[in-house]
């Protein structure tokens, strides 16, 4: 018992979370029809009480009734002592007699009443058998009372309430859960933009000196590739700078920000792995932040180079869907993936790389979806022979930036 108690407390709740979420749904099912069982048990229970209860009614009313005198004692003794039964007492012509726990209308006229009386003698009829009283030629029928009834409808009753609360204390929750990421990311980047500020800073200033001193002419591809490597990691740090504050989203061409990202990729990953952009227009602009939108791109391609292992090709197809969306497709000839993994792959810390971080496409993901209001998701994938990734990006229409900035344009 206690090692089992320990692999739970040791169970990895974020990677299993699925798992977790089916336990969590299995213990409330069984707590909940626990509770419907166990209701409907003293249903069941009470049931056979009041049906006792009427049984003996009955056979008083039958060992009493042998004069009128006796009847009326039954009327004031032992029917009115009835609190919470409903019955109605018939003679051999179906006329009510006798009644007890009737709901009749406030201030209704005798037509109503009779009315009333007849629509109750015909559920009672339908939902038991009457007792027959032979000697005295009457039938007592009756039906559960108000406490059976609501008593039977109580647990579905509660488990909705609690059901309801637990769905908006999960939604409180939830934002709250995102609301505390989104602090954390905004402050994780800007002290990474900040402590990273400094030495790109000191190293752009040795390169300046480097061009300046007797060493250019022999090191000038070097240091040329110094200083791009250096401007790589200024634009790094804008884009930290840029997740931990708000954007600045304006139109932007789609073809060439990719462009201008396969054109530094190229020469920085393998010459095995073969890079194509076809486009509808070359001139296709979306509501964009360039540096931001240029990482997506960035971590989506060596992700594939990854998947490829160093040797395939890469197609991105630029698409109109209308004037709303710009459509960006990303396909590799990698290893691909199981359906059940299209939306895993967005989770931090996922990575098939044994010393990949699993942060790429998540910050993809919250760059798209959080940050330019689109979308990204794995439009298709087969194993052995590669998987396309779909950015929807919002086209530039009028109002399109104030909407994204709003946080309340529809994707």
């Amino acid at each position: 018992m206690k090692k089992r108690f320990q692999d739970l407390t040791s169970l990895d709740f974020y990677t299993n979370k699925k798992q977790v979420k089916w336990i969590v749904v299995a213990a409330s099912l069984i707590i909940g029809a626990g509770s419907i069982w166990y209701t409907n048990s003293l249903v069941e229970e009470l049931r056979e009480r009041e049906r006792r209860q009427i049984e003996l009614l009955s056979s008083a009313l039958e060992y009493a009734a042998t004069t009128m005198e006796n009847l009326t004692f039954i009327n004031q003794e032992i029917i009115q002592q009835n609190y919470s039964i409903p019955i109605i007492m018939v003679d051999d012509s179906a006329n009510p007699i006798e009644f007890r726990n009737i709901p009749f209308k406030k201030n209704a006229n005798a037509e109503d009443s009779v009315k009333t009386l007849k629509r109750e003698l015909a559920e009672m009829r339908a939902e038991y058998e009457p007792i027959l009283l032979p000697e005295a030629d009457i039938q007592v029928y009756y039906r559960n009372s108000e406490l059976l009834i609501n008593l039977k409808y109580y647990p579905y009753v509660q488990l909705g309430v609690i059901l309801i609360f637990g769905v908006l204390a999960y939604a409180l929750f939830n934002q709250s859960k995102i609301a505390e990421q989104n602090r954390v990311w905004a402050g994780l980047t800007k002290e990474t933009a900040h402590q990273l500020g400094t030495p790109i800073a000191s190293l752009m200033a040795w390169i300046d000196y480097l061009r300046n001193s007797p060493v250019w002419d022999e090191n000038k591809e070097i240091i040329t590739e110094m200083d791009k490597d250096v401007v790589k990691l200024r634009m790094v740090t804008e884009r930290f700078s840029s997740i931990g504050s708000k954007p600045v989203i304006q139109s932007g061409n789609v073809f060439e920000t990719i462009e201008d990202t396969i054109n530094y990729l190229r020469p920085r990953i393998s010459t095995k792995v073969e890079m194509n952009i076809y486009a509808d227009a070359k001139d296709l602009d979306a509501m964009m932040n360039k540096p931001l939108f240029e990482w997506v791109i960035e971590n989506i391609c060596k992700n594939a180079v990854d998947a490829m292992k160093g040797k395939g090709k890469i197609d991105i197809e630029i698409l109109q869907d209308s004037d709303k969306y710009v459509i960006v497709d990303i396909t590799d000839t990698g290893k691909g993936m199981e359906k059940r993994m299209y939306r895993r792959v967005f989770n931090p810390g996922f990575s098939t790389r044994q010393r990949g971080w699993g942060l790429g496409l998540t910050l993809a993901k919250r760059i798209v979806e959080g940050y330019h209001g689109g979308k990204i998701f794995v439009k298709h994938s087969e194993v052995g022979k590669g998987t396309t990734f779909r950015i929807l990006l919002h086209g530039s229409h009028e109002g399109a930036s104030q909407f994204i900035t709003e946080g309340i344009l529809e994707y």
